[in-house]
């Protein structure tokens, strides 16, 4: 029985790897889970300098999910060169560097310092505000997204991943331009915006007032994504958004998905993503399925 996929010339052990912001670099979540048994672990974004993220309270809980608005907190470059990659590199399993920034250049320098570091893939958050252009995120314009694409191709050693924004009209329109940029793969989908309110407070519930939606109540929006992207383009789809289960996940492999990221569950059980590992396999082993890539887009 065959669970390798392979995306841009990596291969996986598995289709499955944790959400960026999740799990960190996944120091924490070592005691609980054997990482050597993910197909990939997917950092915690990373900026040339520390960001101190959004001022608190920042994360809620609603139904269905949770809403964060984290501000993309880190210690920078310097610190994650130092003691994450070291610690990723004890295991077999592969490194997504996800890679934050305000300015194309601040994208840049993060690519350029990783280069010559052992690291698989970057995946690249375009769902930062761009300072530049008033705080409109560089994923939500289909041209700043090809142009910041484009300009990290260039400088970039390993395949990257950009990750795509679902506060879209079209996400096909976004994908196409990731891809004409020449983007190796895509993942998909981020969180969707969205606001709590204390009705008794007559406050926002966080701070930044907005917030990023994560969790199940999300998947049908992401497989309806995943499924209209991996159709409009001839790139790699990492599937993401609302994944509780092996069921789930198998339901974004099954749309066109090549993996698929574990998020918002890794706080509600921290053992989610081998147990949707060892979901997927027995599946596979009661279904017949010899090798995981007959799954993948299936569903026509």
């Amino acid at each position: 029985m065959n669970t390798k996929v392979e995306i841009a010339g990596v291969t996986f052990n598995n289709p499955v790897m944790t959400a960026s912001g999740t799990f960190g670099s996944g120091m924490e979540y070592s005691d609980f889970v054997d990482l050597n048994r993910l197909g990939a672990v997917v950092t915690k974004g990373v900026a040339n300098v520390p960001w101190p993220g959004n001022p608190t309270p920042r994360v809620a809980e609603v139904y269905g999910g949770m809403l964060n608005a984290i501000g993309l907190q880190n210690p920078g470059i310097d610190v994650f060169v130092k003691r994450d990659i070291p610690f990723l590199k004890q295991y077999d399993t592969k490194i997504i560097v996800n890679v934050c920034g305000k300015t194309v250049d601040d994208y840049l320098e993060v690519v350029e310092r990783l280069a010559n570091e052992p690291v698989d893939m970057l995946e690249i958050n375009v769902s930062c505000p761009n300072v530049k252009e008033g705080a409109i995120a560089f994923g939500q314009k289909a041209d700043s997204l090809y142009d910041i694409t484009s300009k990290i191709k260039k400088k970039a050693k390993q395949p990257i991943i950009m990750k795509l924004s679902p506060n879209v009209t079209d996400i096909t329109e976004m994908a196409k331009a990731a891809e004409a940029a020449g983007s190796d793969a895509l993942s998909m989908i981020n969180t969707i915006t969205g606001m709590k309110i204390d009705i008794y407070r007559k406050k926002f519930v966080l701070a930044n007032k907005t917030g990023g939606l994560s969790g199940p109540a999300i998947k049908p929006v992401a497989v309806r994504m995943v499924y209209q992207a991996s159709h409009a383009v001839k790139i790699p789809v990492i599937g993401m958004g609302g994944i509780a289960s092996a069921e789930d996940a198998i339901e974004f492999i099954l749309a066109g998905a090549s993996a698929v990221a574990v998020g918002a569950m890794n706080f509600v059980n921290p053992y989610t993503t081998v147990e949707v590992v060892e979901g997927i396999e027995e599946y596979m082993r009661n279904n017949s399925v010899e090798d995981i890539n007959e799954l993948i887009g299936a569903v026509e």
